[in-house]
């Protein structure tokens, strides 16, 4: 039998081929790999392909720059011979051992993610489905009736549902990310039951509608669900299934199921401890009697651990949700103080995330990198006004006094443990490469990554922002200091990362977007930023909205900021007072 192969279709090494032996064969940029893409585009631990009993199942491994078959990006897919992946500038097609690709429809390629458009349809269709309670069905899964205790063969297949669906579970239950998750719940189900389309609908907590929250299908344009079927699952709880739709008179004619050629659905709820989250929903195209009840009782049980596998991946989101907002509060407590940085924290981030992608960094970092972006001069907290706040150019004394904030940065968060691995992005973002920095005169690698890649993002800014007392650096002039310094003041490797996100315009980019925001000036009593009406100019009063105190516009260095007009507190505007009824 011919042995599995990849055989490269794209680059100088177009036409070798590489056997795929064994039972993982790891793709990645490092030496160890199976399969080595020796390019910056690609992880070094970019993507596996697992074999089972049926072939083959590829898996991205939290690469920076996704996997993808057929255009579409993927997390866990099952290869078909000679499906196209692509990883980087890379293409590879997969051979199999000796099978020829029969596609299900003449167009059909499985497309992943929410991009086809999920309808309803609305004809009478409650006669065309056999339906009873999930829960029952799922009974059913574990019972063994005398029958199939004397059925040799029954039981065989038995057995195998069961080891089918407890193998779906162990890997749907071991996913916390709600994008990787759904993709999963679907891969496995695809791999349980002949389906040819499949959704994920969730109901949506503040109008109560059921959205689609994933689609997998092989077909082209919308994609039409029956309505009654979904509506038995969510609000009756049953676990529904129909063999024969586009044959049966009792579709009264629907044309949506006639013109996609569905022929079998089945249906199943998303219930979580008596909370209905959902539906999963699959249907089959051109063949009758697609689905079995076998097949629908392992729908329900993977849906039982679908839905507790998403209330899981929920709940982590919203304490991720919560984790991010506390953060931003964090850093805007230091932009409300140092009000001529406004926006420093979020273009510092947006920089170090652009720089990190170009490293390859997986998603799982750059989703540190946000956090630690947001918190890298939090110490700034505990630097006096007078010299966070002064307009002019600091002198020696002030500016050793600003030199504490990384330290105290770090010891701020040394003591919450969520927050510790963001303490480099403080600690370190003022070391020099060649040790000439602060707060430890650190050099080279000893300098933790973190602080290196902050390190570029932070100068960067700095040298392109404007303040009252000098104007900022065009961008590109601060690029070419970013260059010059590469080596001295910067790691390398950094810099060249920070280069390509430039010359992509990933860096001007976050400047346009800042920029997008309009013109704003700190008040100087309260610190809250006011928007400046387009017909305000330099001399003109406004008045905070906040303190409601009067400011004067003023610019210097092309910079517009506002100045607290002599004898305000006289002109303070009423403040409205609570109402209070008895």
């Amino acid at each position: 039998m011919k042995q599995p192969r990849l055989v490269f279709t794209s680059g100088p090494d177009s036409g070798r081929a590489v056997e795929l032996r064994g039972v993982a064969v790891t793709i990645g940029r490092s030496p160890d790999s199976t399969v080595q893409l020796d390019d910056l585009q690609v992880s070094r631990r970019h993507a596996e392909l697992h074999r089972d009993d049926s072939g083959f199942v590829l898996r991205d491994l939290d690469s920076g720059n996704g996997t993808f078959v057929g255009g579409h990006k993927v997390f866990e897919y099952r290869l078909s011979h000679g499906d196209v992946i692509q990883i980087g500038p890379f293409s590879l097609r997969y051979e199999g051992s000796g099978q020829t690709k029969v596609p299900v429809e003449p167009e059909s390629k499985p497309k992943f993610g929410t991009h086809p458009a999920v309808r309803f349809d609305d004809s009478g269709l409650s006669q065309t489905v056999e339906g009873s309670a999930a829960e029952n069905v799922y009974q059913t899964l574990f019972g063994q009736s005398s029958e199939i205790s004397n059925d040799s063969a029954a039981l065989t297949e038995a057995r195998s549902r069961l080891r089918a669906v407890y193998e779906a579970n162990q890997i749907i239950a071991s996913e916390r990310d709600l994008d990787r998750l759904f993709s999963r719940v679907m891969g496995q189900i695809f791999n349980l039951v002949p389906a040819h389309n499949g959704v994920i609908l969730l109901r949506d907590p503040p109008t109560g509608r059921l959205e689609s929250a994933f689609v997998q299908t092989r077909g082209e344009g919308d994609m039409i669900v029956s309505s009654t079927a979904v509506e038995r699952a969510f609000k009756d709880g049953e676990a529904v299934i129909s063999f024969d739709a586009a044959g049966d008179d009792r579709w009264d004619g629907a044309q949506s199921i006639i013109a996609q050629r569905i022929a079998s659905i089945m249906c199943t709820p998303l219930t979580h401890q008596g909370e209905r989250l959902g539906v999963i929903y699959v249907d089959a195209r051109g063949t009758t009697n697609a689905f079995s009840h076998g097949d629908l009782e392992m729908l329900v049980g993977v849906a039982g651990a679908a839905a507790t596998a998403i209330k899981n991946a929920q709940y982590v989101e919203d304490l991720r949700r919560a984790y991010h907002d506390t953060l931003i509060a964090l850093s805007n407590a230091i932009e409300l103080r140092d009000h001529y940085t406004v926006g420093h924290t979020w273009r510092v981030t947006k920089f170090a995330q652009a720089t990190a992608r170009e490293l390859n960094w997986s998603e799982e970092k750059l989703q540190q990198v946000e956090m630690g972006g947001l918190m890298h001069d939090i110490g700034k907290i505990a630097v006096a006004d007078s010299v966070l706040r002064k307009p002019g150019a600091l002198t020696d004394e002030e500016f050793a006094m600003m030199q504490v904030h990384p330290e105290r940065g770090a010891r701020l968060m040394q003591d919450i443990d969520f927050l510790q691995p963001l303490i480099p992005y403080a600690l370190y973002h003022h070391e020099r490469f060649d040790g000439r920095g602060y707060p430890h005169g650190l050099a080279g690698e000893d300098i933790p990554i973190e602080g290196r890649l902050v390190a570029v993002a932070d100068t960067f800014d700095a040298m392109t922002s404007h303040r009252p007392y000098r104007k900022g650096l065009p961008p590109e002039v601060a690029r070419e200091e970013i260059e010059r310094n590469s080596g001295s003041q910067f790691d390398p490797v950094i810099v060249e990362a920070f280069l390509r996100a430039y010359d992509k315009g990933a860096i001007l980019s976050v400047l346009q977007e800042y920029q997008k925001e309009g013109r704003s000036v700190a008040c100087p009593f309260c610190s809250t930023y006011n928007a400046v009406p387009e017909d305000k100019k330099a001399g003109d009063p406004i008045t905070c909205t906040v303190c409601h105190r009067r400011l004067m516009l003023r610019i210097e260095n092309d910079s517009l900021f506002a100045e607290l007009l002599p004898g305000t507190e006289a002109h303070l505007q009423p403040r409205p007072q609570p109402r209070v009824e008895v």
